[in-house]
C-alpha cells in the first residue's frame, strides 16, 4: 500500500494537467472546422425556359477553417450534383464536411472552398445543357455562377484556381464544362460519369411506353418509368422546339396517324447533344487546355455506363488528349464521400497536385 500511495498522489495532481490538455485538444479541433454558408443566386439566365423552371437557385458554399481567421483568398471547387439529388442533400449527412476537414488536417490538400448550386428542376433536373427549353445551365454556371462567387468571397479569381466536379449526370456536366470552357476552369474530376457515350444498347430497344408519353400533358403524367422522363427530358434539352407543346421537344419516335415510327434525324441529333463522345472532336483544344480525370465502378448495374467510360478514355487517347480515368473494383454508389473513398483517395490528391493555391505574383 506504503508502494502505490506516491504513485496514486502522482495521479491525482496529473488529472487537472490532463483534462486541461484535452480541452486544448478539443479547442483545436473546433478551430479546425470549417463553415457552411447558404446563399441565393436569381438568375437571368434560367429565366429563359419552358419547364417552369425557378430562377431562384440555392447555393451552399463550404468555406474551410482558415477562412474566417485569414484575409487570403482560397481556388474553389465547383461540384455538380447528380439527377434526383440537390446542393442541399449534398451537404446534409455531413459527409462532405468531414471528408474535406480530414483531407486538410492530413494534408492531403491545402483548404479551399467547395461551392455546390441547386441544379434541381420541374422535371428530372439539368442535364447540364444550353437549352431555351430546360434552362441555359452551361451559361449560368459559367456566367452568372462564377462572378457571383468571386465578388461574394475571397477567392483567386483565375482559371488556374478553379476545379470541376460532379457524379454520375453531374460528372457528365463538369466533363461538358472542361469540354467547352477552358477559359473559366482547368481541370476536372467527374466520379462515375453517366451520358459519355452510347453504351451498348440503342435507343430503340428501349422499349418505352410511347403511347403514355404522348398522351401525357404534363411531365408527371409520363409516369415513374425513368427511362422515359429522362428521354423526354433529353429531347427539351437537346432537340428543343418551343412551338412543340407540351414538352417543347422533339421525341425521337414520332406518332403519325396514330402509328409510331422512328424519326433518325431526332434521335442522331439529340444523341449528339446528349453523348458527350459525340463532341469530342470539336472539344480537343478546350480539353488540352485543362487536365481531366474521371473513375467508374465495375459492378454498376446499368453496364452501358462501364463500357462508355472505356470508349470515352479510348477516344481521348486517340485524340492526344492527356487523362486519367480509372476502373474500380465495386459499385458507384458507396465509394465516393467515405473516410477512405474516392474523393479523399482519388479526387483531392488531383486536384491537389493541380490547382494553383497562392496569388501569382
Amino acid at each position: 500500500m506504503k508502494a502505490i500511495l506516491p504513485f496514486i498522489l502522482l495521479l491525482s495532481s496529473l488529472v487537472p494537467l490532463l483534462a486541461q490538455s484535452k480541452n486544448k485538444a478539443t479547442a483545436a479541433i473546433e478551430l479546425k472546422q470549417g463553415k457552411v454558408i447558404d446563399e441565393h443566386l436569381v438568375s437571368t439566365i434560367l429565366k429563359e425556359n419552358r419547364i417552369g423552371l425557378n430562377p431562384d437557385r440555392k447555393v451552399k458554399i463550404y468555406l474551410p477553417p482558415g477562412y474566417s481567421s485569414s484575409t487570403k483568398s482560397y481556388p474553389v471547387i465547383y461540384y455538380l450534383h447528380s439527377l434526383g439529388s440537390s446542393a442541399e442533400q449534398l451537404f446534409a449527412d455531413g459527409k462532405l464536411t468531414q471528408v474535406m476537414e480530414r483531407a486538410f488536417n492530413s494534408g492531403v490538400i491545402n483548404e479551399v472552398i467547395i461551392v455546390a448550386a441547386d441544379y434541381s428542376s420541374p422535371t428530372i433536373g439539368s442535364l447540364f445543357e444550353n437549352s431555351v427549353v430546360s434552362g441555359r445551365w452551361l451559361d449560368f454556371i459559367v456566367k452568372e455562377l462564377v462572378p457571383f462567387i468571386d465578388n461574394t468571397f475571397r477567392t483567386l479569381r483565375t482559371k488556374d484556381s478553379r476545379a470541376l466536379a460532379g457524379d454520375f449526370i453531374g460528372g457528365r456536366g463538369a466533363l461538358k464544362l472542361a469540354m467547352t470552357h477552358s477559359e473559366t476552369f482547368s481541370m476536372v474530376y467527374a466520379l462515375h460519369p453517366v451520358a459519355t457515350g452510347m453504351g451498348y444498347t440503342p435507343w430503340t430497344d428501349l422499349q418505352l411506353d410511347w403511347q403514355k408519353i404522348y398522351q401525357a400533358r404534363t411531365f408527371d403524367e409520363i409516369g415513374n418509368d425513368f427511362r422515359s422522363r429522362i428521354l423526354v427530358a433529353v429531347s427539351q434539352a437537346f432537340v428543343p422546339d418551343i412551338n412543340h407543346p407540351p414538352f417543347y421537344g422533339k421525341l425521337f419516335v414520332e406518332q403519325v396517324n396514330g402509328q409510331f415510327r422512328l424519326n433518325t434525324e431526332n434521335i442522331m441529333k439529340a444523341k449528339a447533344g446528349f453523348h458527350l463522345e459525340e463532341t469530342l472532336n470539336e472539344s480537343v483544344t478546350h480539353l488540352k487546355a485543362v487536365h481531366i480525370a474521371f473513375d467508374w465502378g465495375r459492378f454498376d448495374s446499368n453496364q452501358d455506363h462501364v463500357y462508355s467510360n472505356q470508349t470515352f478514355s479510348r477516344k481521348l487517347r486517340d485524340l492526344g488528349i492527356e487523362h486519367e480515368a480509372e476502373e474500380y473494383n465495386g459499385d458507384p454508389w458507396s465509394k465516393n464521400w467515405t473516410a477512405d473513398g474516392r474523393v479523399y483517395t482519388r479526387m483531392l490528391p488531383f486536384f491537389a497536385s493541380h490547382l494553383v493555391f497562392d496569388e501569382k505574383k
